[in-house]
C-alpha cells in the first residue's frame, strides 16, 4: 500500500534553474540524500548520488546546476546530467542516469509522492 505524500518544501522555495532543496528519501529500504530542483517550469527530484561514484553532486548545499542553469553537474568529477530526465549527457557517468524520484507540485508545495518507495 502506498504511503501518503510527504511535503519537501514550499513551491516558492524553488526558482527556475536555481538552488535546489536537499531532503532525505527512502531508497531500497535505506535513508538516502536526495534533492529537488525546478527546470523548464517543472519540478524534478533525484537521489543526490552521482552514477559514476556514489558521491553527492552539489558544489555547495543546494547548488546542482552548471553555470548556465541548464544541466545538473557533479562537483567531484564533472559528470553532466539532464535536469529534466536525469540522463547522463557526458563526463565519467558513462551513460548511467541519476535515480529519479516521484514528486509533484500541489497546493503551493512540492511533495514526494511515495516516501516509502523512493
Amino acid at each position: 500500500m502506498a504511503r501518503e505524500a510527504r511535503v519537501i518544501c514550499a513551491s516558492a522555495d524553488l526558482e527556475e534553474s536555481g538552488r535546489g532543496v536537499r531532503f532525505e528519501a527512502s531508497y531500497r529500504g535505506e535513508t538516502a540524500a536526495a534533492f529537488v530542483v525546478r527546470h523548464d517550469g517543472r519540478v524534478h527530484a533525484y537521489l543526490n548520488r552521482c552514477s559514476h561514484i556514489a558521491m553527492e553532486l552539489d558544489w555547495q548545499p543546494g547548488v546542482f546546476f552548471d553555470a548556465e542553469g541548464r544541466d545538473l553537474i557533479c562537483s567531484t568529477h564533472g559528470a553532466v546530467y539532464s535536469a529534466s530526465t536525469g540522463k547522463c549527457l557526458g563526463g565519467p557517468c558513462s551513460g548511467g542516469p541519476l535515480v529519479k524520484l516521484a514528486v509533484a507540485e500541489r497546493d503551493g508545495f512540492i511533495v514526494l509522492e511515495d516516501p516509502g518507495n523512493g
